[in-house]
């Protein structure tokens, strides 16, 4: 079986990762690779065409495969609310938190994250074309295997953008370095409230999986729960993921970042999470309407996500 990622040296999908690569999805007698897959809508459209069975990406993100959530449900959440971060230049003069500082540059944002910080900005009211604020993707990233964050990092510290949303690993190599600085990051309250819970990064499957192949996908979601579970108690098991997985210097970070993620690490969905996202997605023409918790969420596992 197949399970793809849309950002692949990156803590934003790490419990799927660690449970394939430290063998919790081998230990439910399935064997499942992982496959980089980007942006977060290419990842969605591989699942809607059978090219992967399992998506590890941006719940919001199905819609742009599964419009109305049509054909596919969210199995476990991977960890809890908003997981972007916006990191700015160092050298400008900003008030971290404050999301009026982005007017006037240019912002590097991937396909699929990049409604979460358009919707902040609306809230905000920012318009892009009146407030010059140039959101669009980092050139490059669109080829095969490069990782969003890593790249817009680069691309900060070469001058090509004044600042980019992505998620903590592109954040974490920018701060290290000296090139940028945190401005905004809801998960962690450095912003509005309100885009706590834009979002959130889950498992999801097909419908037509969910029918006719239970097991696995029960199988799944106890796998991503022991490795949450695992790297809860042992933050440092994610080095030997990153050690496979990344370059050198990314792999070094990893454990950092787990570290900071832990106490998000709940595979639990809650009707008020999916209201929350239901509302986000609605607010971006993601979504025409409201949906039921039940047509959004695969409920019948949700025992799985304390049990594993």
């Amino acid at each position: 079986m197949r399970l793809a990622v849309p950002d692949l040296v990156s803590n934003s999908y790490f419990p799927a990762e660690a449970a394939v690569e430290l063998g919790f999805f081998r230990a439910q007698g399935m064997e499942v690779e992982l496959e980089l897959i980007s942006p977060a809508g290419r990842t969605m459209e591989a699942l809607r065409d059978g090219r992967v069975d399992f998506v590890a990406g941006p719940a919001h993100a199905t819609l742009l495969a599964f419009p109305g959530w049509r054909g596919a449900r969210l199995l476990a959440a991977l960890s809890q609310h908003t997981y972007w971060l916006l990191v700015l230049r160092s050298n400008l003069d900003f008030v971290p938190g404050d999301v009026q500082a982005v007017k006037g540059l240019r912002i590097g944002a991937a396909p699929g994250p990049d409604a979460a910080l358009r919707r902040m900005l609306a809230e905000a009211g920012i318009e892009p074309n009146r407030d010059g604020v140039d959101l669009a993707p980092v050139p490059g990233t669109g080829d095969p295997g490069i990782s969003f964050g890593v790249h817009a990092a680069q691309a900060l510290e070469e001058g090509i953008i004044d600042g980019f949303w992505a998620n903590a690993m592109g954040a974490e190599v920018a701060v290290r370095s000296g090139v940028g600085l945190v401005a905004l990051d809801p998960r962690q309250g450095l912003g509005p409230p309100s885009a706590r819970d834009y979002t959130f990064p889950a498992l999801v499957a097909t419908e037509q999986l969910i029918d006719q192949n239970p097991d696995a996908a029960a199988g799944a979601v106890r796998a991503i729960v022991q490795a949450q579970r695992a790297l809860r108690a042992d933050p440092a098991l994610a080095g030997e993921v990153g050690k496979r997985l990344f370059p050198p210097d990314e792999a070094g970070l990893i454990v950092d970042l787990v570290q900071r993620d832990v106490p998000y690490y709940s595979a639990a969905i809650s009707p008020g999470a999916v209201s929350s996202l239901n509302e986000f997605a609605v607010s971006t023409g993601l979504l025409d309407a409201d949906v039921a918790y039940e047509d959004v969420v695969a409920a019948e596992f949700a025992h799985l996500w304390s049990e594993g």
